[in-house]
């Protein structure tokens, strides 16, 4: 059983943890595109290529890619290691960590590899499968977005292997078709020698559906969820990403949480297994790799931003997180 302090205000709770998902997800760097149109008529289902093969494919420089479906009309399954899930028109499936799965419709049919229904890359035009045996209908959209993001570490255990979100009916629900019919169009667009795929709207849409996910998830016992619906640990995490450059102590950050900073240590251990003051320099790193990645400002400008008083604390804070110096890390990048 959780201990929370039984004067807590819920609603406030549930204020920081949106205020932490949105400073999270507002982070977020993403680069990718629509990459495969399917239909599929039951009886069928795939296999697709091994992880590493389809990151090779799709984004031979990124750290990790995501994979998503959108499910334009029918049904079908997803099976990504243990976890099996059934996916529905208007649905968006997302592999977080590029996990290799498997796919097919209702009625039991042999597993074919995706190998065996598309060309070989190089694609001068979006790849465009038809398979199955004239069953039931079931179309999708494939794409992928490569990421860095600390979110997307397996390690960090954010999402499962697979899961599908079902955006509410009205406006949220109608954009996801829109969007992926109109990333459709434009990618039949092509030059000579390269596919030309809108790269804002699959970013767009992948946002808008892990803040759906991420806001309706059950809650766990430990993890980045958990915190997120932990009334001690959200409003400090709010506080960290909404302002990671202020001088932060454990008894600052108790103060948000109108908690002691024994309780705070105590539940920021137990969820996020690390101490608040760990998690602080945690993500000024992150905010710190996102701003060396994104734009030009010198590493001394960037050190203030992120609760360093001089360039070099920053430096040496970040390269024991990184191995490297900042300057060092960002050409790399």
């Amino acid at each position: 059983m959780r201990s929370v302090p039984p004067d807590h205000d819920w609603d406030a709770a549930a204020a920081d943890r949106s205020a932490a998902l949105s400073s999270a997800l507002a982070q977020i760097q993403l680069s990718g595109a629509i990459f495969l149109h399917s239909e599929f008529t039951g009886p069928w289902a795939y296999e697709s290529m091994a992880s590493q093969d389809m990151a090779a494919v799709l984004a031979p420089d990124a750290v990790r890619i995501v994979i998503f479906h959108v499910v334009v009309s029918g049904s079908c399954w997803i099976e990504a290691g243990s976890d099996k899930v059934w996916a529905h028109e208007g649905d968006v499936i997302v592999l977080p960590y590029n996990d290799q799965h498997r796919m097919g419709g209702h009625e039991a049919a042999e597993i074919v590899p995706i190998s065996q229904l598309i060309d070989p890359p190089p694609w001068t035009a979006l790849p465009h499968i038809v398979h199955g045996l004239g069953g039931a209908r079931s179309e999708l959209v494939c794409g992928y977005l490569a990421c860095d993001d600390r979110l997307f570490d397996p390690g960090l255990g954010v999402f499962p292997p697979v899961f599908v979100v079902t955006p509410p009916e009205g406006p949220v629900r109608s954009w996801v078709r829109a969007s992926s019919d109109l990333v459709l169009q434009q990618t039949s667009q092509v030059t000579d020698d390269r596919l030309a795929a809108p790269t804002d709207i699959p970013q767009l849409l992948l946002r808008e559906v892990l803040k759906l996910h991420l806001a309706n998830a059950p809650a766990t016992d430990t993890g980045w969820l958990a915190a997120l619906h932990d009334p001690v640990v959200a409003p400090a995490l709010a506080a960290i990403h909404g302002d990671p450059g202020r001088k932060w102590t454990l008894a600052d950050l108790a103060r948000e949480a109108t908690s002691s900073s024994t309780v705070l240590d105590e539940r920021f251990r137990s969820v996020l297994g690390l101490a608040p003051i760990r998690y602080l320099t945690g993500w000024r790193m992150h905010v710190a790799e996102d701003l060396l990645r994104t734009t030009t400002l010198p590493v001394a400008a960037i050190a203030p931003r992120v609760g360093y008083e001089s360039e070099e604390a920053f430096s040496r804070a970040f390269k024991r997180e990184h191995t490297m110096a900042p300057s060092v890390w960002r050409v790399a990048r």
